[in-house]
């Protein structure tokens, strides 16, 4: 391997957050290291997370955040590399951050700080950065050999970190499970997550109408529920706590939502009859919600009723009212897909992996990091620091 000229320790396919933190820590270790990226430059979803200001970790970083077949295997990785090791690093390099709350940290400025910091380091480490580079062909005998566009390298160790299908756009693509099974190993089943819900039903035309608009909600299926904000757009809804359920939920599931978490709809409109009989029921829960919102929910579950007072509404109507109000049932179509999803869930099966290092168990030199693993992590920073951990811990001994 040393006779050919594009020689060196460590090969990294991909130039994204688990990427970038591996070629890094191997560089820091002595490495020689290239990270190989097909688009024209590194970092390209840390720009666009959290709106341009990256949500980069979180505070409190818990297996129940993470989503994986096997509900272990990520425990060893995020213990070895922490949020506060990374947000050591952030304030290393004096990087100005906030909690948004729920202790999901962001920049205050750009979402620029946290690639020119990963490229600082790697700079400082001698990593070689190769864009516009797409690999053509991998092989394996005594060494790891990658044909390019921009030639041929080899490697005695090859990581892959090229991510999954989320947001094509910004190079998401499925050629870290194609490599997986040119090696023999097995990717669970994909689907996108962190995505917007869509309907093709009545809601719809709610929805859009309401596009925009936000409330504070709860949103469940049978066994999981999320309280944040539920955003309905032109297609259906969208929000933090839509995009945390969307993890979870399966085809053809209905999924509730209660437009008052903390109140008993029941006992509310019991008391709008009780102190202002004479008001109408969408006066009354405008205090509560937002008015057009509750235009809208009169015109499909009290229309016949929408200008009588609450004296004379019948209480089995109330009741029926209120139970809608705290457990609305809807029915997804679908998903807006990989073109909006943060994430892909599923990946590279990790127990043909090592917790302790990312290597594969049946072919040495071999690492999965990032997202292209089977390990899933909920909105709020904790995709990044998974990201972070998996790519420390793969370049601690790549």
């Amino acid at each position: 391997m040393n006779n050919i000229l594009n020689s060196y320790d460590v090969i990294i396919i991909g130039g994204g957050a688990a990427g970038l933190m591996c070629a890094m820590t191997a560089a820091q270790r002595g490495r020689r290291v290239l990270v190989i990226e097909k688009s024209n430059k590194v970092g390209k979803k840390i720009l666009m997370s959290g709106g341009g200001r990256c949500n980069f970790t979180n505070l409190y970083v818990e297996p129940d955040r993470f989503l994986s077949a096997n509900r272990h295997f990520f425990k060893s990785a995020l213990s070895r590399y922490t949020q506060w090791d990374f947000i050591a690093l952030v304030e290393k390099h004096g990087i100005a951050y906030h909690d948004k709350g729920q202790g999901q940290l962001f920049c205050d400025d750009s979402a620029k700080a946290i690639v020119i910091m990963l490229l600082a380091e790697c700079e400082q480490a001698g990593v070689e950065i190769r864009t516009h580079c797409e690999v053509l062909s991998i092989s394996h005998s005594d060494h790891y050999e990658v044909q390019s566009n921009d030639g041929t390298f080899a490697a005695e160790s090859l990581v892959v970190a090229t991510g999954g299908l989320s947001i094509p756009t910004l190079g998401g693509s499925g050629y870290g499970y194609q490599l997986a099974e040119q090696f023999g190993l097995q990717s669970l089943p994909l689907k996108p997550a962190l995505v917007p819900f869509t309907f093709t039903d009545g809601f719809k035309q709610m929805s859009t109408k309401l596009s925009g608009l936000a409330v504070e909600a709860r949103i469940s299926t049978t066994d999981k529920s999320f309280l944040e904000p539920v955003l309905f757009t032109h297609r259906g809804l969208s929000g933090p706590a839509v995009l945390q359920l969307s993890s979870y939920w399966q085809e053809g599931m209905v999924v509730m939502m209660d437009l008052l978490p903390t109140q008993d709809a029941v006992q509310l409109l019991k008391e709008f009859k009780q102190h202002s009989p004479k008001g109408l029921l969408r006066t009354q829960l405008a205090q509560y919600l937002p008015k057009h919102l509750v235009a809208e929910l009169a015109a499909l579950w009290w229309p016949a009723l929408a200008e009588t007072a609450l004296a004379e509404i019948p209480d089995k109507v109330l009741q029926t009212v209120a139970e809608n109000i705290n457990g609305w049932q809807l029915k997804p179509a679908g998903t807006e897909g990989y073109r909006t999803a943060e994430v892909t869930l599923g990946g590279v099966c990790t127990d043909a992996l090592s917790s302790k290092t990312m290597e594969c168990k049946t072919q040495p030199g071999l690492y999965f990091v990032g997202e292209v693993v089977d390990v899933t992590g909920h909105l709020g920073g904790f995709n990044f620091q998974w990201a972070w951990a998996s790519g420390y811990t793969a370049g601690q001994v790549a």
